[in-house]
């Protein structure tokens, strides 16, 4: 899987403006790792999205739906959606409407909530997931020049982040240890 617009630039943009950085302000390194962080977010994202673009799917909506397959029901509440994928109730409002339209999910009232919604999803929406995730799977999500420990390290380094945002709380601290994913 390669870029879907390739710079082939002669040279790396990202060292070079580290060079610049450390020449006018000091220290360069976490503004040289934030920014390749945030470019391999912008290449990664193209990716997959031009894999699901089939599908009808883009990479949060997938989410969505992989989240909603692996609930005991097959549903969940918007809030619960949100809450599991961190973004914002907006975003999630705009992703199930997206999804509704598809008729990969359907909206019910929440019984345990008189004024909230479920989405649950539909046997269309749990078919794409099983050929989407079948493609994903064959590209390794984007990450076929990584070996397996070092996806496995890049993991680590990065829960180290979401643990300081207060994503959640460190392994140490926690009383559902061995419960991993998305839920």
């Amino acid at each position: 899987m390669t870029p879907s617009k390739p710079l082939n630039l002669p040279f790396d943009p990202i060292d070079r403006a580290a060079d610049s950085w450390r020449a006018h302000f000091g220290p360069s390194a976490a503004m040289a790792a934030v920014t390749s962080i945030m470019r391999a977010h912008q290449v990664l994202l193209s990716q997959l999205d031009a894999l699901l673009r089939p599908y009808d799917l883009t990479f949060a909506r997938y989410e969505a739906l992989v989240l909603l397959t692996f609930s005991r029901t097959g549903a969940l509440p918007l809030s619960k959606i949100g809450e599991r994928l961190m973004v914002h109730p907006t975003s999630v409002t705009n992703t199930v409407d997206r999804l509704e339209r598809s008729g990969f999910v359907s909206r019910l009232p929440n019984p345990r909530d008189g004024r909230g919604v479920l989405a649950e999803i539909t046997d269309s929406g749990r078919d794409v997931v099983r050929r989407a995730t079948d493609d994903l799977m064959a590209a390794e999500f984007g990450m076929t020049m990584y070996a397996e420990d070092e996806l496995h390290e890049m993991f680590d380094l990065l829960r180290t982040l979401r643990v300081a945002a207060g994503d959640f709380a460190p392994p140490s601290m926690r009383q559902d240890e061995g419960h991993g994913g998305l839920l």
